[in-house]
């Protein structure tokens, strides 16, 4: 079973949401579908069902390589590089 390679090397405590939404959605006038929290910066974006997938934009764009749920009731983290459940 593949593991996560980055997990042991996030912030603790996580860090602070930068905000309560996706802020390229808000820009682009677009809905997110779900949220998700970068563990590394605290980015807001959306998931992949989203029509822009800014979260999975974040990870291209700054390497940041494990975020987690931003919905309430939902605790799992995936590791964009390892593509794994962490």
């Amino acid at each position: 079973m593949k593991q996560c390679t980055h997990a042991d090397a996030l912030p603790d405590p996580e860090p602070v949401a930068l905000g309560e939404t996706c802020p390229e959605c808000l820009r682009d006038g677009t809905h997110p579908v779900q949220l998700r929290l970068c563990l590394t910066c605290g980015h807001v974006g959306c998931c992949d069902s989203s029509p822009a997938r800014h979260a999975t934009e974040h990870h291209k764009d700054s390497g940041h390589p494990v975020m987690r749920t931003f919905e309430p009731g939902e605790n799992w983290r995936w590791c964009f590089v390892d593509h794994v459940l962490v």
